[in-house]
């Protein structure tokens, strides 16, 4: 379905755009320079052109508070209007709370006309500054075939250098983290890694704390004070029932933003990847907190301690004997987190609540209005992650408690019905991934049945159909093959795009067809403003003008053309910045005829 729907899909602009990174500095050449000979000497045939990314952090920062000073403008402007005898005032101190009183449009208009004036003097610097160049750029071709081949093969003998990638499209790309080094990535997902495995480990001992609130004796005895109020008939069932999964609920419900920051951290330039990679720490948190802290009683310590200090063919069969016995536990969290979250997606009760806090205190003009009533995009690192924990408990349930198929049953149901619903006709698609995070799904599934079977296997071991238990050896084996086909056969198609969709009978009958059909179509022109960075949308053309031309791109004599182009890493000279400026701007740079 993936292939079928690439080579339907009609022409977009990141099917002929690879992005390249790690581009080397080259004495007396700009990074423009560098790319634009790499690529004529490399990719003659098909090299159309090349946008550049400039550090503009500076710059970024100017054009976001202009925004916000348009938008106190117009609401002083507002105010004015509604109560023309009335001139409003502001105070200049610190958030308007004190200082000298002064008219509030006037003071505004001010404050603009200098922001304006320094906005030009800081895009003048970037355009003529060749070190605000960063070492990547989006380079563009004349055909999905030459994007294909370059994005697809190492340009470089060093493999750290000259980094091609099929470039996310436009509304994809996470411009923060374009210019990161190599090195730099490699170093940053070790941290990230490390940090992630601490997070996941040491989040299970409130979580711990919480559960061992449903053994009431357990909560007696480390506080016997609290005695007289436990007994109390609606204590008593508030803090079995609900006071576990509302708690734990409330535990997980800052993690998904945490593993975003996360992700962001490690360098990944493309929304749908921060994402997935977000949903995967998620998932893995959830997995090793959620089930496996809820089965396995006590703190973490103690659960590491126990883990350690036994066989680790003991550990399937310890955490069999506890599956059965936190059944009631998970159809109560089950009702409480899913049934009950899914009734808060259809009713947006949470945007809801967040619009009318907007609108209170911060809501200002009819803009900020339309912006509080976006309702976004679908939340994939945190609703991917708990659709699969709700199959991993199905499935694993499914053979030792089945009371609890029927809630997993009714909650499958209606999410699929209500998230339908809101995909078409509630949430704003963001980008378009084309199911990139469906191999991560497939990986999860698979991972949901392998603990389902060891973990039947460990509780069998200790019934009385323990010989029968070496039999079912045979399900693990075959769900490792299946997973294995499935892996050879089909994730390529997700990792790699095939080059048969790119020749004659599909990319190139494509390409004949809209030159028949649309024989005045530019490529060039077509290509040309894709991957202009979104804080220049709001400029004059005239100004967009400046920022498409490299007025500091030079020639320089006396260095040969070879030395530019060839990708020998011992003709360079290497210089990366340190950390990765937030914002970029973009140049675009076409291809010599």
């Amino acid at each position: 379905m993936r292939l079928h729907f690439l080579a339907s899909q009609t022409r977009h602009v990141e099917q002929f755009t690879v992005v390249v990174r790690n581009v080397p500095h080259v004495s007396g050449h700009s990074i423009s320079d560098t790319v634009n000979h790499f690529f004529q000497t490399n990719h003659p045939n098909h090299y159309n052109g090349q946008q550049a990314v400039y550090n503009a952090n500076k710059y970024s920062k100017l054009v976001r508070k202009r925004a916000r000073l348009q938008n106190w403008l117009d609401y002083n402007q507002l105010k004015f209007e509604r109560h023309p005898y009335k001139r409003p005032i502001t105070k200049t101190g610190f958030l308007g709370l004190w200082g000298t009183r002064v008219d509030s449009v006037e003071y505004y208009k001010q404050q603009m006309k200098e922001l304006d004036r320094r906005i030009a003097l800081e895009r003048q610097r970037i355009l003529k500054d060749p070190k605000s160049i960063m070492p990547v750029a989006f380079v563009s071709f004349n055909s999905r075939w030459g994007a294909a081949v370059c994005a697809q093969t190492q340009q470089s003998r060093n493999p750290t250098l000259w980094l091609t990638n099929w470039a996310p499209e436009p509304r994809d790309v996470y411009w923060r983290n374009l210019a990161i080094p190599f090195v730099s990535l490699s170093i940053r997902k070790l941290i990230v890694s490390l940090t992630v495995f601490a997070l996941v480990f040491f989040y299970m001992i409130p979580i711990a704390f919480v559960q061992s609130l449903a053994n009431l004796e357990g909560l007696e005895k480390v506080a016997p004070f609290l005695r007289p109020v436990i007994e109390l008939k609606f204590i008593k069932s508030f803090l079995q029932g609900f006071l576990p999964g509302l708690a734990l609920k409330i535990f997980l419900y800052i993690l998904p933003t945490v593993m975003m920051i996360l992700s962001k951290i490690e360098g990944h330039i493309a929304l749908s990847t921060l994402e997935r990679r977000a949903s995967a720490k998620y998932y893995y948190f959830m997995l090793v907190n959620v089930f496996l802290g809820s089965i396995v009683a006590g703190t973490a310590f103690e659960q590491l301690d126990s883990f350690l200090h036994q066989s680790p063919t003991q550990i399937p069969r310890t955490i069999g004997v506890s599956i059965p016995m936190k059944a009631t536990f998970f159809i109560t969290y089950i009702m409480v987190d899913g049934w009950a979250g899914i009734a808060s997606e259809i009713l947006r009760l949470k945007p809801l609540v967040i619009f009318h806090l907007k609108n209170l205190f911060l809501v200002k003009t009819e803009r900020d209005r339309e912006q509080a009533m976006n309702p976004g995009s679908v939340d994939f690192p945190e609703t991917l992650p708990s659709l699969q924990l709700y199959f991993l408990l199905g499935i694993v349930y499914s053979v030792v408690t089945p009371i609890l198929l029927p809630f997993i049953l009714v909650f499958f149901a209606f999410a699929f019905f209500i998230y339908r619903h809101q995909v078409i006709n509630v949430y704003n698609q963001q980008y378009e991934s084309c199911a990139a995070f469906w191999p991560h799904v497939h990986s999860r599934i698979i991972a949901s049945l392998l603990i389902s079977q060891l973990l039947l296997l460990g509780l069998l071991s200790t019934k009385k159909a323990a010989n029968s238990t070496p039999l079912l050896v045979a399900l693990p084996i075959l769900t490792l093959t299946f997973h294995k086909y499935c892996k050879n056969r089909f994730e390529p198609a997700f990792r790699k795009y095939p080059l048969e969709l790119r020749i004659p009978r599909e990319a190139m009958a494509k390409d004949t067809m809209e030159r028949t059909t649309e024989p005045d179509l530019n490529i060039k022109a077509y290509l040309a403003d894709a991957y202009l960075h979104p804080i220049f949308q709001s400029f004059e053309e005239e100004e967009l003008v400046e920022v498409r031309v490299d007025k500091s791109q030079t020639h320089i004599p006396g260095s040969s053309d070879s030395e530019v182009s060839s990708p020998s890493p011992s003709h360079y000279a290497y210089h990366y910045e340190v950390q990765p400026p937030p914002h970029y701007v973009h140049h675009y740079h076409e291809a010599e005829p």
